[in-house]
């Protein structure tokens, strides 16, 4: 009940409302629209595994005591992974093109989508956590240069964790 009243002030401090979504133009788009998942991506997988593997434990997944679930967590160091689909949440590398049907609809969802995933960040922030954005096309192309960035960030909180005197500074 808890986490259904802050889903819903999440939905209420956004800007952009949408309808129900259009019906499918085809069999084969109703399909695959079904077929899209929200947890254990493909990327999320690939990148607990290489984390893991690296020696980087301890992390808890879609944690739903904070805002947004982050994909990745680790309560104690307050480090929040969100493993974004660059075609769900823009990528701005990848620059995915728009569906060309129902392209209003399209781009409303998109910019909601973007809204929320700013807000997230935002809140999570507000309440002292470290939050990370990690795009799908970079898990496929370069996934040893980001375990390597959250293990440098991991370091570098559970040393301010264990000495939070001698980083005052």
């Amino acid at each position: 009940m808890k986490d259904n009243k802050k889903n819903l002030v999440l939905r209420e401090e956004m800007s952009i409302f949408l309808e129900r979504s259009p019906k499918a133009t085809s069999k084969s788009v109703s399909k695959s629209m079904k077929s899209n998942i929200a947890k254990n991506t493909g990327p999320e997988i690939s990148l607990r595994k290489a984390l893991y593997s690296n020696g980087i434990r301890g992390y808890r997944l879609n944690w739903k005591k904070v805002p947004g679930r982050p994909d990745i967590c680790f309560p104690r160091l307050r480090l929040a992974i969100f493993v974004n689909g660059c075609f769900w949440h823009r990528c701005p590398r990848c620059d995915p093109p728009l569906p060309k049907t129902n392209s209003s609809f399209w781009e409303k969802k998109f910019s909601r989508n973007i809204e929320r995933d700013k807000l997230k960040r935002k809140r999570l922030e507000d309440m002292g956590w470290k939050v990370l954005t990690v795009w799908e096309c970079d898990v496929k192309e370069k996934l040893m240069d980001i375990v390597k960035g959250i293990g440098n960030t991991y370091k570098e909180l559970n040393e301010k964790k264990e000495n939070p005197r001698s980083n005052d500074g």
